[in-house]
């Protein structure tokens, strides 16, 4: 089906609060647009879209999803150009995401064309909400959650999708430091740590928050079966830096496909850098901090895009990583993408969706 076949019923709020926001001090995550999309699904096939005001739900008490965890989400960013043009920043590829975290879920596939165009005319609606300030963005979080009314444990048979938006600031606002996890485990092999399921992020919180009453940001989660290699780095996919070349751990099914980490490394092959995606243990990291090879690490993710690690935690030992006039890569990274986003430079990729 051609995007032009598709429908939608659209109904503009009565109390916007767009003239309340101080656009100089946005909050991650706090500040909501006036509208979201709403799409169900019944009857095996998605229902007409609808955009409406943005509002609490009412919900059943036996929802599926609050019961057993059929959920899943993506997190996505939107800019406005210097030509006063609001963009998105590679949308297929959360599209078919979306879908595969689906499919691992049990849960019905959104087709990619009625996602681009469920986004699209969402973000044309609240476009004024897109901020004009380059350093802020809109976040933009797709997500989708079972709704059958019943208390047994089956794949639901209805569902819902959603989008709304939030205009932000910065995620992280200075270089962290994080934990290299040696007891918990976020993913193990024949899971779900490749999709984007809530139940993922949800079992993350309590070793996050020991690590963080400790004085780190965030984790370094390593393998379920031996805890020797990194896997992620809590809310993003974590790149090394070591002898000149960009290191990553290779993806896998517990091993959540980043987006920003796959355009840092396609941006490191145009730069001529060798890339190694491949698995990653603790000791060459805590070698290579040692011996000095290591000269970058930072998380790459949608919501930080790409955050400076200063600090490394392992066996109650902290090793400082090099200091910032050393992350030439990253800074590097860091210029190109905003300069393609914010349309400063040509975007050379074809990464850019025009809304």
């Amino acid at each position: 089906m051609e995007t032009s076949e598709y429908t939608i019923k659209k109904t503009r709020t009565t109390n916007s609060k767009l003239n309340q926001v101080d656009w100089d001090n946005i909050p991650f995550g706090k500040l909501f647009s006036d509208h979201m999309l709403v799409m169900d699904y019944k009857d095996g096939k998605w229902q007409e879209p609808e955009i409406v005001p943005f509002e609490n739900m009412s919900l059943h008490p036996a929802t599926s999803a609050v019961h057993y965890g059929q959920s899943v989400f993506e997190g996505m960013k939107g800019f406005r150009t210097v030509a006063g043009e609001a963009v998105t920043f590679r949308p297929e590829m959360n599209a078919k995401r979306f879908q595969k975290s689906a499919h691992r879920m049990c849960m019905p596939e959104v087709p990619v064309d009625l996602f681009m165009y469920c986004l699209k005319e969402l973000l044309k609606y609240d476009d004024e909400w897109v901020p004009k300030k380059d350093t802020n963005s809109m976040y933009i979080r797709p997500f989708m959650f079972a709704t059958d009314g019943y208390t047994g444990i089956k794949p639901s048979d209805t569902y819902r999708f959603m989008i709304f938006t939030c205009p932000v600031g910065s995620y992280y606002t200075e270089a962290i430091n994080l934990k290299i996890e040696q007891d918990f485990t976020r993913a193990a092999n024949g899971g779900v740590g490749a999709a984007k399921a809530a139940g993922n992020y949800a079992a993350s919180l309590y070793p996050a928050k020991l690590a963080q009453d400790e004085g780190y940001h965030q984790l370094i989660w390593t393998d379920a079966e031996t805890h020797e290699y990194v896997e992620e780095a809590g809310t993003m996919n974590i790149l090394f830096v070591i002898d000149g070349k960009l290191v990553t751990p290779k993806e896998s099914d517990t091993i959540l496909a980043g987006i920003t980490k796959r355009s840092v490394i396609e941006l490191a092959k145009d730069y001529g850098m060798t890339v190694e995606e491949r698995k990653v243990s603790i000791k060459e990291i805590i070698e290579s901090i040692e011996d000095g090879s290591m000269t970058e690490a930072f998380g790459a993710g949608t919501a930080a895009t790409i955050a400076p690690i200063k600090m490394i935690g392992y066996k109650g030992k902290k090793y400082n990583l090099p200091d910032e006039e050393k992350r030439t890569f990253s800074k590097k990274v860091v210029e190109d993408l905003d300069n393609m986003k914010y349309g400063r430079t040509e975007d050379r990729f074809g990464w850019i969706e025009k809304i």
